[in-house]
């Protein structure tokens, strides 16, 4: 880095970005493009309990020795753009409702398949009836109605407080690069019941995938925030290092809430996620997908458009790794199951292989 006023020092950066995970990532990236032809497609691979990103890669990418089309793709959308993520932030949801031990995993309720506010309808991806169900078969079936209800037994207040901890509501991440957006939540200063029942899983507040992943992440370190960061130190040509020390921003719900949403999420991969033929007989990983509906630019959401998402870490015992996947509009699947679901696990197990981690069980 060169000096910029009198007081500056030259030096060198050293990132935290593992140049042969960065290609991994960015050929899982390649495949999801050829096998779905998203519109976008990106990905982070984060040190849960640091924040240090490992690697982030986001495709169609920019070639900075070609000529360079379309100017969008000179942006970084995994920390300059928002969207609606869908189910995939209903284990948040859960997450607050086990804290405030408003709900546990065998809490029940009656699902009716679909839930009126006002003169509005929302329901399940299916809009079916399952009767009583517990909460873990609301993320093993990830039911909206279920989220919906766990929202209610904490309050719309006592909710949006937990989303504003999780930095949901329009915070920074406060990541050492360029550009970063603040999420979309207007919504949840509204007073209608309805916003607060569509952002329990994940409608109608957007957020950028740095901002999900770091929420997520506090899943799998005990409930903490922390500030993801991309510099491990600066050399300086005075010989003086300065390194990046871990940030936590703060304890947004106790570390037994968030092992209790950890177990949970081991159980989606192990019985739920297609079908538990992606269950790994040594490790056990915590995951959860999402697909959301896009919204159309004059109101209302597009009926054949989704963004797919795909969060998971691991060993869910002591996780060294989250990932966070994700396509925009892919062609040809409705469900991120069936798009994202291979490329994570191939992505676990060459992490999982690279970096020798003992079974966990």
């Amino acid at each position: 880095t060169e000096p910029s006023n009198s007081t500056s020092q030259s030096g060198d950066v050293v990132t935290t970005i593992e140049p042969t995970v960065q290609r991994f990532l960015e050929h899982e990236l390649e495949t999801i493009q050829v096998d779905w032809s998203p519109s976008l497609t990106g990905g982070i691979i984060m040190d849960p309990k640091t924040g240090a990103i490992i690697s982030l890669a986001a495709l169609p990418t920019f070639d900075p020795g070609g000529k360079q089309t379309d100017v969008e793709h000179l942006a970084n959308p995994l920390v300059e753009r928002v969207y609606e993520m869908g189910s995939i932030v209903k284990p948040l949801t859960m997450s607050a409702g086990l804290d405030a031990k408003v709900v546990t995993p065998t809490t029940t309720y009656d699902d009716r398949g679909t839930l009126i506010f006002g003169d509005q309808e929302i329901g399940n991806y299916d809009r079916q009836a399952r009767d009583v169900v517990s909460m873990q078969e609301v993320l093993n079936q990830s039911l909206n109605t279920g989220a919906v209800y766990v929202m209610q037994q904490l309050g719309s207040e006592r909710f949006a407080k937990y989303f504003q901890d999780f930095g949901l509501l329009g915070e920074k991440t406060g990541v050492d690069l360029p550009n970063e957006s603040g999420g979309l939540a207007d919504n949840l200063k509204s007073k209608r019941a309805i916003e607060y029942a569509t952002a329990s899983f994940g409608q109608g507040i957007a957020n950028t995938p740095l901002t999900m992943t770091t929420a997520l992440s506090a899943l799998a370190n005990g409930g903490t925030l922390v500030r993801p960061f991309v510099t491990k130190k600066i050399i300086y040509e005075t010989k003086l290092a300065e390194e990046t020390k871990t940030t936590i921003r703060r304890q947004v719900i106790s570390p037994n809430a968030a092992s209790t949403t950890t177990a949970m999420l081991v159980k989606v991969v192990d019985q739920a996620l297609l079908g538990g033929k992606e269950r790994l007989t040594r490790y056990r990983v915590a995951a959860k997908t999402g697909t959301a509906q896009i919204r159309q630019p004059g109101g209302g959401y597009y009926s054949d458009r989704y963004l797919h998402s795909f969060f998971g870490y691991f060993p869910a015992s002591n996780p060294r790794f989250s990932i966070f996947l994700y396509a925009v509009e892919p062609q040809g699947a409705e469900y991120a199951s069936a798009t994202l679901t291979k490329p994570f696990f191939n992505l676990t197990k060459f992490l999982l292989n690279y970096y020798q981690i003992p079974p966990d069980r």
